[in-house]
């Protein structure tokens, strides 16, 4: 084997997994898997742009070693959709040209070239291998060494708008974990001797039947809580079985249940079984029936290429279709079984024959991206494999209105000829001469560009692309977001992005455009009419939904495709926006996230997200709003005065400003080792005490059940041990970011710490009565004066603080929340807080990495589904470019890798609207009026032309019009151009540089009934 960056396959393994560039994707895949795939050395057979895609993904991945097999030159048409080969490359193997760009993406990764034969000896050296583009009888051939070997085995090809992949894992495969959900758990209400287990009402336990669940703190029944897991059936949402439990004892009270992932094994046919009886995993169930047409089709192209020395059928060449559809029946003759009496699908076989020369990249990103996680399911067990067949097409994405015949798909020896073959030369260059604008250059734009570079987008005449992100790139970003490189961190993205683009396909130099702006209202100046205007597709890559909500907002109201897209881990969706037949993005909404009730946050919690959220607030409210306070105080000469006014905590501000500015204000870091001391003792052990002082431990409630039982649990004060590494991760977090606040130099030395805490005397501490504390959310929080402090103290606590003149230029410094910088002591001092909060209520703890996921809202990612979902945004937007009239032509995806399950459905249509026998698309219809006319003229036009009386006319919050106004007041208003009549009511004029105005109005239609309609668009210029 020759070595692309000179390491070795068998370097020794990672001891540590580097979390600051697996971060997103360790939240999908999990620790124990991630060093798993470490042990996994990895053949890739063929370097066509399947291979590299499949080759891409699992580099970013990070597996132990890669050794990619390509003897083959690469030639003009590979450059269709091997991003990785240059125009120099021409002529050069294809393996050894890619392996040292391949080497690029990941530097824990390893990529050699095999050299040699693909005999036992050299497949003996991997633990899986991948084959694209090799013959059937090497295939078999291969599986047959790998099924004895236990080696994991998959085959996949793309052909056009077709696809298949095969999956032999060998006998007895483990799979540790088949979905990848994160473990229902819960709190235990009842158990009775038949083992029914009754859960809290208010949570549903979440299991299925099958599933495995263990136990603790259940009260008289002790062996239920030796940990062993035990299967599950479900009685319904609140309840479930485990069997008998008679003469176990009887249940008392408490028990927490948590799922348990228990390891099955599964067992895969080797290749030769499989082509004569197959198991199909189905990838749409609209189409059912297409699998075993496929298996046999796809046999028949390896016929074929047999006889044809090695050369797929002509791009659609009549006689060569016709070729393999008698190949296909002969083959359907000897094994009836595969389409059990269905009749051979001759348009179905003679599409594959038109297209098998078709190489196109948004096919290989789909099969790429699921290939890819077959790769790491064989490697690390995780998830659940595809058992056996994987059959997929799009055919949906062939164009209708243009050509397409053996002329215009026939090879000019251009680098697109690979996608030329498939939809033709007309339809090529409608492509090249797209207008499309990207949002967002991050994991899914990445894939966008690369994709868009490969098909030729915008390098036409009149072809542009316009991506535009406002952010920097960071180190977790290269693990899955492939035009950047570690040279790249600190850069903009959108730059960035544009010049990889541009060196994978020189021909859109001059054709993109790299910005910096958030599209949002603040840059509606330079996201403008004409810019909209000039679009023909415009692509989300965010993440976030307000920012996905105002682009689908623009493309509603200047009347654009919108193609939509969105990653979790190993699921994904896609969504098709289309003017005047689809609805809008915005036209269905995920629901809201639950939240924690404040008294379970502040007093009750039992969960470790509670634990977390709490220390995301305590981190608030030490080293964020204390310091924003003190620099409104000196920077606001009425902040006190407004804060008196205010209704809320004003006492909690007030004293915030003279603890952080007088009593409390270190002038070394010491100081600020002793502030966090003492905020340990008050927060882990003095307030503790005080909730077990107001409801002790045998407490009852007003109908006389235990307090502490169900989703209370009685807490334990903690005593500080700077032995204990939580206790001291939070003194030593707590200090730094303390310093911070006040520009002191920060301090990680151990000594120091022990020092300054042992001259610390910490004082004794006494529960006081009369303190309230909030047991339901329903019960009044005090605050302010209300409790015991009165308007005169307060007035004399804010002139006790410092005049804001005798701190001239003084300024704190607020943390900003970061949750990638691992030197902050951000997360180091969530995770301390919130592990401590943990203790006190004897919950199990997070680590850093699960608390660094909840605390910073992280979104887990992988590159797998990153690559399948733009995969099939792009099989999207060739029916966008067609401009097919028809809802059915189009697919909305959903797919989960860890199952795996893809499924798609239509497009939901747009809602109409009737009026007077008018129909009209309550989403994209609107009324377009040019000039600023008077109001008169607006209400006479209305009345005229379509029968409507309009009753109210609103711009913006501005009332203009309403047929109740008084006679006078209606008299002045009616000849005023509508320009002029929003600035006399709204005391604004209208900006200079607006084209278009926006009003909403009420009206009745002929029979004076009130009807809904869509607003008015004034075009001013």
């Amino acid at each position: 084997m020759s070595d692309a960056n000179s390491m070795q396959v068998d370097k020794p393994e990672e001891s540590t997994i580097d979390e600051s560039l697996y971060s997103r994707q360790l939240y999908v895949l999990g620790e124990e898997a991630m060093k798993r795939l470490n042990h996994s050395n990895i053949l890739i057979v063929g370097m066509k742009g399947l291979g590299v895609e499949i080759a891409k993904n699992v580099a970013l991945a990070g597996v132990k070693s890669i050794t990619l097999y390509d003897p083959e030159p690469a030639k003009i048409s590979d450059l269709s959709s091997q991003f990785f080969l240059r125009e120099s490359d021409i002529g050069s193997p294809r393996a050894k040209v890619t392996a040292p760009r391949l080497a690029e993406l990941n530097q824990y990764v390893p990529v050699s070239v095999l050299d040699g034969p693909l005999d036992d000896s050299a497949l003996s050296q991997f633990q899986v291998v991948v084959l694209t583009e090799t013959s059937l009888e090497m295939q078999v051939r291969i599986n047959e060494f790998t099924h004895k070997n236990s080696i994991a085995f998959i085959a996949a090809d793309v052909r056009g708008l077709f696809g298949m992949a095969f999956n032999d894992f060998g006998t007895k495969f483990q799979i540790v974990d088949a979905t990848g959900n994160e473990p229902a758990h819960g709190i235990v209400s009842d158990i009775d001797e038949d083992g029914n287990i009754s859960v809290l009402d208010e949570s549903r336990h979440g299991l299925e039947d099958g599933d495995y669940v263990k136990f603790t703190e259940v009260e008289g029944i002790p062996s239920l809580n030796d940990g062993i897991p035990r299967k599950v059936t479900v009685l319904g949402p609140f309840a479930f079985n485990i069997g008998s439990l008679k003469g176990l004892g009887s249940y008392v009270k408490g028990g927490l249940f948590s799922q348990v992932n228990v390891p099955f094994t599964t067992d895969f046919e080797p290749l030769i079984k499989q082509l004569e009886k197959p198991e199909y995993l189905i990838s749409d169930f609209a189409k059912m029936d297409r699998p075993p047409q496929y298996h046999i089709g796809f046999q028949a192209l390896h016929g074929f290429c047999n006889k044809h020395d090695g050369q797929l059928p002509r791009s659609c060449n009549e006689e060569d279709a016709n070729e393999l559809v008698h190949l296909a029946r002969t083959l359907a003759e000897q094994n009836p079984s595969i389409l059990d009496g269905s009749e051979l699908n001759i348009k179905l076989i003679k599409e594959l024959a038109y297209q098998a020369r078709g190489d196109l990249p948004p096919m290989n990103a789909v099969l790429g991206g699921i290939v890819a996680q077959e790769v790491l399911k064989a490697s690390s067990g995780k998830f659940g494999p595809i058992k056996q067949y994987f059959y997929f097409d799009s055919l949906e994405s062939l164009p209708e209105n243009f050509s397409r015949n053996a002329e215009t798909t026939a090879p000019n020896g251009s680098r697109y000829d690979g996608q030329i073959a498939v939809l033709g030369r007309e339809f090529h260059e409608k492509i090249r001469n797209m207008k499309q604008f990207l949002v967002g250059s991050g994991a899914i734009g990445c894939e966008m560009l690369k994709n868009w570079a490969l098909m030729g987008l915008g390098t036409g005449p009149n072809g542009k692309i316009v991506v535009t992100d406002m952010d920097s790139i960071e180190r977790s970003n290269l693990n899955r977001q492939f035009l950047f490189r570690p040279g790249d961190v600190g850069q903009q993205k959108s730059e960035v992005a544009a010049r990889a683009v541009v060196a994978m396909n020189p021909e859109l130099e001059g054709h993109i455009e790299a910005k910096q702006e958030k599209v949002g209202v603040e840059t509606e100046h330079i996201f403008n009419d004409d810019f909209w205007n000039g679009l023909d597709v415009v692509t989300n890559a965010l993440d976030n939904v307000d920012a996905r909500t105002y682009d689908d907002r623009r493309c509603v109201f200047y009347r654009k495709p919108l193609l939509e897209s969105g990653t979790l881990g190993t699921k994904g969706n896609t969504q098709v926006v289309l003017p005047r037949l689809t609805e809008s993005y915005s036209s269905s909404q995920d629901p809201p996230e639950k939240s924690i009730p404040l008294c379970t946050l502040r007093s009750f919690p039992n969960q470790i997200e509670h634990t977390i959220a709490w220390a995301k607030n305590l981190f608030q409210e030490y080293f964020v709003l204390p310091a924003e306070n003190v620099n409104l105080y000196l920077s606001q000469p009425d902040f006190v005065e407004s804060t008196l006014k205010q209704s809320g905590d004003q006492k909690a501000i007030l004293e915030s400003l003279q603890s952080y500015l007088v009593t409390a204000k270190p002038l070394t870091f010491d100081e600020c080792i002793v502030w966090a001391r003492m905020e340990f003792e008050r927060k882990y052990n003095n307030e503790i005490q005080q909730l077990l002082y107001n409801f002790p431990r045998d407490a009852l409630t007003s109908s006389g059940s235990p307090f502490w039982s169900g989703p209370k649990r009685a807490p334990t004060p903690l005593t500080f041990d700077r032995n204990d590494p939580t206790h001291m991760g939070f003194i030593v977090a707590a200090a730094n970011l303390h310093a911070f606040n006040y520009g002191l130099k920060g301090c990680d030395d151990m000594e120091t710490f022990c020092k300054v805490l042992d001259d610390i005397m910490v004082p004794e501490f006494s529960p006081k009565s009369g303190v309230k504390i909030q047991v339901n959310d329903n019960e009044p929080v005090d605050g302010g004066a209300a409790d015991g402090f009165e308007d005169d103290e307060l007035k004399k606590l804010a002139e006790s603080l410092p005049p804001p003149s005798s701190l001239a230029g003084y300024r704190m410094m607020p943390v900003e929340f970061e949750k990638d910088d691992d030197t902050n002591h951000h997360i180091d001092f969530i995770t301390a807080a919130s592990n401590l909060r943990a203790m006190n209520y004897s919950i199990a703890p997070a680590n850093r990495l699960r608390t660094k996921l909840i605390a910073g809202r992280i979104i887990p990612a992988i590159a797998t589904t990153t690559a399948l979902v733009t995969g099939l945004v792009n099989l999207e937007l060739y029916k966008v470019a067609d401009n097919k009239t028809k809802l059915e032509a189009y697919k909305n995806g959903f797919v989960n890798l860890s199952l795996p399950f893809l499924g798609f459905s239509e497009p939901i249509a747009s809602p109409k609207l009737k009026y007077n026998d008018k129909e009209v698309d309550k989403i994209w219809d609107r009324f377009d009026i040019v000039g600023d006319i008077t109001l008169q003229e607006l209400l006479d036009y209305f009345s005229e032309k379509e029968g409507l009386t309009i009753t109210m006319l609103s711009y913006g919050v501005s009332l203009l019009y309403a047929s109740f106004f008084p006679p006078k007041k209606l008299q002045d208003k009616l000849s005023l151009p509508l320009t002029k009549l929003i600035e006399s009511v709204s005391k604004k004029a209208v900006p200079d540089h607006a084209k278009t105005l926006i009003f909403e109005i009420c009206a009745d239609d002929a029979n004076d009934e009130d009807v809904e309609v869509p607003y008015i668009c004034l075009k001013l210029k």
